[in-house]
């Protein structure tokens, strides 16, 4: 067998396939080890606080870094920032493995881990998401979008259970040599397919220089498209307005239930197999083939109605359960018709960078909007529904006036405020209409991209 013919064979969707089962596997392996990691670090502590503050140690370094990784994702070959990324984060968990194994492993160990983990992780999104684009044929895209939705679901469902059973049996110090041993599987699974680099464009050679003018290209290259920055204002807004209740499920249904964590559990895993079989779904089906855009406003609205507004008006398991999945299976629809917009809008040899930066920009409010929430349900809605004031008589009709009834006000504003932006965003034409406005990557001569892209930095008429 020549290379050529080896290429073939290792390319494509069948090499994609084998980059997502080592993937999917470690990921799993990841999930357990984090899970154990929590129940240890809860243990040793019994702060929440702390467990915040690893993961803020995680985020900061993930986002702080990020335009640079994209950067270094387009200038380098892609399989190797992919492998770096996967010895990156076993690195951090040889380290955690051998502290534990030694009995020495303390808090402050975990959160320099958890930046090592932060900075590894932070290469392999764009990396992943721009060698999609090259390894899979375009009309396949979105069946390959939906099996990575799977990869960020499927281990949430079987991980806890997993990690359940095995650490009375095997230990921390078991589950992270599991996880070390997988990750070394997803290395091997990239050595053997071959992903192609992709040819440079008129977009590429414009962003050639320095790491810091790379590092800045994605943010000028969405800022110079109408269309591409329209709509990831649109996210960066559903964010700030989702992220005021989604943060709120597990204090909400605890403050309901007596703090039973039983019936937390079963909701938590409802999400995850929601998000399962969206991502079947979606893997199966491939999406929207035209118009995806709707498969995006079919996502939200669904999704919003289920998981905020419903979910929030719910008392007991006949309603958060059914609501939980039927909102976790949109996120897969939404998700994967984004991913594959962006991958037909985006010249590849600059995926890297433009998906860093849009990224970044749409999880802005991640870090701040959880203490935002937390605050308001601390210090202002569930006192408020405690008390006789406007809130109450506006509100308790629908959601009481028991503990977590001012969290469960937050899900219905959170609703409301997610489908405003919704509706806004459809009669945006800008967004509405992103898939016409804006040429594919690989339609168009440079020429014609160029002014394309000229008009689109014209403002709204």
């Amino acid at each position: 067998m020549d290379a050529s013919t080896k290429q073939h064979r290792l390319g494509g969707m069948f090499g994609f396939i084998i980059v997502w089962l080592g993937q999917l596997i470690s990921v799993l392996a990841s999930n357990m080890s984090s899970f154990a990691l929590t129940i240890w670090a809860y243990q040793k502590t019994g702060s929440a606080t702390v467990l915040g503050l690893i993961s803020t140690c995680f985020l900061v370094p993930f986002l702080a870094v990020s335009p640079f990784a994209g950067a270094m994702v387009d200038r380098y070959n892609r399989k190797l920032m992919m492998m770096i990324s996967d010895l990156g984060a076993v690195l951090a968990t040889a380290s955690i493995l051998l502290l534990n194994a030694y009995g020495t492993l303390e808090i402050w160990h975990y959160c320099a881990a958890a930046v090592v983990y932060g900075l590894s992780a932070t290469f392999q999104w764009p990396a992943y998401m721009a060698a999609i684009t090259l390894m899979v044929p375009k009309e396949q895209l979105g069946r390959a979008n939906g099996m990575m939705m799977l990869v960020d679901s499927g281990p949430g469902v079987f991980s806890p259970v997993l990690a359940g059973m095995l650490l009375p049996i095997i230990g921390l110090t078991g589950i992270l040599t599991i996880d070390v041993v997988t990750f070394f599987l997803a290395i091997i699974a990239l050595l053997v397919v071959f992903i192609p680099q992709p040819k440079q464009t008129e977009e590429g050679k414009e962003g050639k220089g320095s790491i810091w003018k790379e590092a800045g290209y994605g943010f000028k290259y969405i800022f110079a498209r109408k269309s591409l920055r329209s709509l990831l204002t649109i996210i960066l807004f559903l964010n700030l307005a989702g992220g005021l209740a989604y943060s709120l499920t597990a204090p909400m249904i605890l403050s309901r239930t007596g703090n039973n964590s039983a019936t937390l559990g079963v909701v938590e895993s409802a999400f995850a197999i929601g998000g399962v079989v969206g991502g079947l779904i979606q893997s199966a089906w491939g999406g929207f083939k035209k118009d995806r855009i709707r498969g995006m406003f079919l996502g939200w609205t669904v999704g919003t109605i289920f998981g905020l507004l419903i979910f929030g008006l719910g008392r007991g398991l006949a309603v958060w359960i059914p609501m939980a999945a039927l909102s976790a299976m949109m996120f897969p629809l939404s998700q994967s018709a984004s991913n594959t917009i962006w991958q037909h809008k985006v010249a590849p040899d600059v995926q890297g960078r433009v998906f860093s930066a849009r990224r970044l920009i749409a999880w802005l409010t991640d870090p701040i909007m959880p203490l935002v929430a937390g605050v308001l349900a601390d210090h202002v809605t569930e006192p408020a529904m405690q008390g006789n004031g406007w809130l109450p008589q506006i509100f308790g009709g629908l959601v009481g006036r028991e503990p977590g009834s001012g969290m469960a006000v937050q899900f219905l504003v959170a609703g409301v405020l997610y489908l405003a932006v919704t509706i806004f965003a459809w009669k945006t034409p800008a967004v509405r209409n992103v898939e016409t406005l804006l040429p594919d990557h690989d339609q168009l001569t440079s020429e014609e991209a160029a002014k394309k892209a000229e008009v689109q930095t014209q403002p709204a008429g």
